[in-house]
């Protein structure tokens, strides 16, 4: 966090990582005149950004056992992530770090701990670490993991939380866009706008296309919703959201989503189409309809 009263000098990073404009955290990181707090927050945004991007091992190279905790957290995300014969592993040292007294509290490893733990669905456990809230980020989890539990009612209190704290912050405003395509109706729209305010504000990323996407396709309109997939696919080709609607989209507008259903299996395997898709095509237009 920014000193009292001075400047907020990693507000563009944060900002580039939160709306998933990646590269750009990278290539702008090199800020001047940063506190040791803010060294160690700048590199963990910027190992993150890596991890979004893929870059695994680059993360596992880096962060040696001398780095500061939050870094060693980092590290512990991309090794879990990397494959999934490390992901025991990485559970492990998770828990063992989290039981002692020293860093267990790091506001940094309680939001890894809820990354991780979500990826593996068990939505209680992420809570345990992330609920007590203390910064933005660990706020915004909270409300992915409650809607991901179907309890908007919980998500809401979150997302009122974080506008008590800061009502204008992109993570406010990001998570106030999920709890109203959650809600849906009248709310669709107002999720609209705020992913359009941010595209006409920042870069436009993968991130802001999928959710004016998803908005568009909740609204029925799957054309509109298609060429913004398209916009977000030629960003990235292998991001999972981006292949994820745009087969929901093909199905809707009576076009082939095979293509995008094999890109999906051979860069992201886990993802829960493709694992529904693997038992059956029955269970797997099921599958769509809860997506879409």
């Amino acid at each position: 966090m920014a000193a009292a009263g001075g400047p907020d000098l990693l507000f563009g990073l944060r900002n580039n990582f939160y709306l998933g404009a990646y590269q750009a955290a990278i290539n702008n990181s090199e800020i001047p005149n940063l506190s040791h707090d803010e060294i160690v927050e700048r590199d963990s945004l910027v190992y993150r950004s890596y991890i979004a991007l893929g870059s695994y091992q680059l993360v596992i190279n880096e962060i040696d056992s001398s780095a500061a905790t939050p870094l060693q957290a980092v590290k512990l995300l991309a090794l879990y992530l990397s494959s999934p014969e490390n992901k025991e592993a990485a559970i492990s040292s998770l828990n063992e770090w989290l039981a002692d007294p020293a860093i267990g509290n790091n506001p940094i490893l309680r939001l890894i701990a809820g990354i991780i733990f979500t990826h593996e669905q068990d939505y209680n456990e992420a809570l345990k670490h992330t609920n007590a809230g203390g910064t933005m980020e660990l706020h915004a989890l909270n409300v992915q993991i409650f809607l991901k539990m179907h309890r908007s009612d919980y998500a809401e209190k979150q997302l009122r939380v974080m506008q008590g704290i800061d009502e204008d912050h992109t993570l406010t405003q990001l998570a106030n866009a999920w709890l109203n395509l959650s809600v849906g109706g009248s709310k669709i729209q107002e999720a609209y706008l705020i992913f359009q305010d941010f595209s006409e504000k920042s870069q436009v990323t993968s991130l802001i296309l999928n959710g004016k996407a998803v908005c568009c396709m909740h609204k029925g309109e799957f054309d509109e919703a298609e060429t913004l997939l398209l916009e977000a696919l030629n960003k990235d080709a292998k991001d999972p959201e981006t292949l994820a609607n745009l087969i929901v989209c093909s199905l809707h507008l009576g076009k082939a989503s095979t293509r995008y259903l094999s890109q999906l299996k051979l860069s992201h395997p886990d993802h829960v189409l493709v694992k529904r898709a693997s038992t059956g095509e029955e269970s797997f237009d099921r599958a769509v309809q809860t997506v879409a």
